[in-house]
């Protein structure tokens, strides 16, 4: 059947608007992008819209990749992401599969005060207090075992581990499997698009993180990339990443020094988000679709 004129009008218009949305939520990361590679004088002599490199230059990627502190960021942020997704998926996937059970007695009144703490929670006093008495103050274990289920995340979970059929359960209890293996060789398997999902929200979560690791971390050398870069951005402390030869235009390479870090800390999330997406929205409609 053929468009009518309005239709095609109303097509047009909207891809012109799509168009639009996507130019404006693209172009600050491409401003950042442009003026990490440009060359700092002409940088800061640009005025207006940057639609390219000011003087192609890599010296502040050079300065940034020359800093140890960010090499040991990346590297503490790394560890941080690999064993705190670990956690995160092991204790959500154990405590959805327990509330997913139609037969667990008092299932209500648990799932009550879990998604009370999705409302209310201790505050940052009572939570510092907590990570101390436990011995975990100036550890990794201050940045991962607090955070170890988000509530959000295991309801998400749960209702994916509902949608499984309860005849493969019943099979394979029949065949003398138990708990763990019924959700280790049954149900996640099966769930694969919500795990998917729950792996790229818990590892973006703590590559992000920052806050935690600036209240409960002492000792510079477990920094994570994120806590670095905010002592680069906001306490400005760009003139160890600076030669001596370039220290008359110290301002100048700082402000390229700072574009070049913010690519270098977010270029591996969004390399990572392209292996998710087919799963994204799967695992995130069936949180939407069944309550």
């Amino acid at each position: 059947m053929k468009p009518t004129l309005g239709e095609r009008a109303f097509s047009y218009l909207n891809t012109l608007l799509m168009i639009g949305l996507c130019i404006v939520t693209l172009y600050p990361f491409l401003y950042v992008l442009f003026a990490s590679f440009s060359e700092a004088t002409s940088f800061l002599q640009n005025r207006g819209i940057l639609l390219g490199p000011a003087g192609f230059d890599l010296g502040a990627y050079r300065a940034v990749f020359s800093n140890p502190m960010i090499i040991k960021g990346y590297e503490n942020t790394l560890l941080y992401v690999i064993v705190g997704t670990a956690i995160n998926l092991v204790m959500t996937a154990i405590g959805a599969y327990v509330l997913s059970r139609p037969n667990l007695y008092f299932k209500h009144i648990l799932m009550f005060f879990i998604v009370v703490t999705m409302v209310f929670n201790g505050g940052l006093i009572p939570s510092y207090l907590l990570v101390n008495q436990l011995g975990m103050m100036n550890t990794m274990w201050a940045l991962l075992i607090p955070g170890a289920i988000n509530t959000f995340n295991m309801i998400i979970m749960r209702t994916s581990f509902q949608g499984v059929p309860v005849s493969l359960e019943e099979s394979a209890r029949m065949d003398g499997a138990g708990d763990w293996t019924i959700l280790f060789r049954i149900v996640i398997p099966l769930s694969m698009p919500v795990i998917a999902v729950m792996i790229l929200w818990y590892a973006v979560g703590h590559w992000n993180s920052y806050f935690n690791a600036l209240v409960y971390l002492r000792n510079s050398e477990k920094y994570p990339l994120q806590l670095v870069l905010r002592d680069i951005l906001i306490a400005n402390s760009t003139d160890s990443m600076m030669t001596s030869s370039a220290s008359d235009d110290k301002y100048a390479i700082g402000e390229t020094i700072k574009y070049a870090t913010i690519i270098v800390s977010t270029l591996p999330i969004i390399c990572l988000y392209p292996f998710l997406q087919k799963y994204f929205v799967k695992g995130v409609m069936i949180g939407a679709i069944k309550g």
